[in-house]
């Protein structure tokens, strides 16, 4: 990281991988951040940045330092991997924590459970410039590429064709449409939509919201 790429990172304003701080906030918010990034695709945290692109740089280069390595250490669940950069801008120091995507998601704000628990657990990803909850379809697929978990014996069945059929007409599909044209529980409606998404049939996306649909791969 230098002061160019800082610079551009600024010019392009905050996006899928980039987001601005003035300041240290909490260590839950700052850690909400750092998920969202390792459980999406990395970025950059920028402190001494405002909303607005101002610049107006932070009190002290170290404690930023020290208060971004107690969130990634002690904050995230699993800790996440992270570098920090220091740039001087216009006499205005600034600090910026680059996330990386984890090959261990998905990663939760620490809650001192022995494992992720479904309901409890906070899961953030980044979607264009904001960190949302993820949905329990989209922590399910993160744990099972993680684990590299194979999809055994899968065969196309009645509901997949049906969740085929409903994406022809109107190109996405949920899991509560899934449920209802299928008549189905949700449970298994989303446990169908997450099978077809492991065999590279399907992808996932989610709204800013925080809600989740399906489409067509490729």
């Amino acid at each position: 990281m230098n002061r160019r790429k800082l610079l551009e990172l600024i010019e392009q304003g905050e996006n899928l991988n980039v987001e601005f701080k003035q300041r240290f906030s909490t260590y839950e918010k700052i850690a909400k951040e750092f998920i969202a990034f390792a459980n999406t695709r990395g970025g950059y945290i920028l402190f001494g940045i405002d909303d607005d692109k101002s610049i107006h740089g932070v009190e002290s280069e170290k404690g930023e330092a020290e208060l971004i390595k107690i969130t990634a250490r002690q904050y995230c669940e699993p800790p996440v991997k992270y570098n920090i950069h220091y740039i001087n801008i216009d006499n205005k120091e600034i600090v910026v924590a680059e996330i990386f995507e984890s090959a261990n998601k998905p990663h939760r704000i620490q809650d001192y459970l022995e494992q992720l628990d479904l309901n409890r657990s906070e899961v953030f990803v980044r979607v264009n410039d904001k960190s949302v909850p993820a949905s329990k379809e989209m922590i399910k697929i993160m744990q099972t590429r993680s684990r590299a978990i194979p999809l055994k014996n899968y065969q196309i069945g009645k509901n997949e064709k049906i969740a085929f059929e409903f994406l022809d007409k109107h190109e996405t599909i949920t899991v509560k449409q899934l449920s209802e044209i299928a008549n189905l529980s949700r449970r298994r409606a989303s446990r169908t939509l997450i099978k077809l998404v492991r065999a590279n049939l399907l992808l996932i996306h989610t709204k800013e919201n925080g809600e989740d649909y399906f489409t067509y791969a490729g």
